[in-house]
């Protein structure tokens, strides 16, 4: 019977704190009554500067390089691979497993 009346006290509690919510989150907003200021001139677009000079715009210079070349540094990257696991399967050790590859392509 006190947990019933536990989660019913709860309950009721919740719904008015939902209510408050609600009602504040539709309640009409309060108009203020606006002074008017005085009127600044508005600058015309030519005569702002906000920034000064667009900044210069650097491009990257790409050097292209040879599709031969990626294929040679990958068949190496390959080659050392798997000289690395015939390595492990001759003699399996922790060390070897944990060890840092010798290739300069690294996943």
């Amino acid at each position: 019977m006190e947990m019933f009346l536990m989660i019913m006290c709860m309950s009721v509690f919740s719904l008015a704190v939902t209510a408050l919510a609600f009602g504040a989150a539709t309640r009409p907003e309060k108009k203020e009554e606006v002074v008017p200021v005085e009127a600044k001139p508005v600058l015309a677009a030519s005569e702002a500067q906000f920034f000064v000079a667009p900044p210069p715009q650097v491009r990257p210079v790409v050097v292209p390089i040879p599709v031969e070349a990626l294929l040679l540094q990958i068949e190496r990257h390959i080659r050392l691979e798997h000289a690395a696991a015939e390595s492990f399967v001759e003699d399996p050790t922790a060390a070897l497993l944990h060890s840092r590859t010798s290739s300069p392509l690294v996943h």
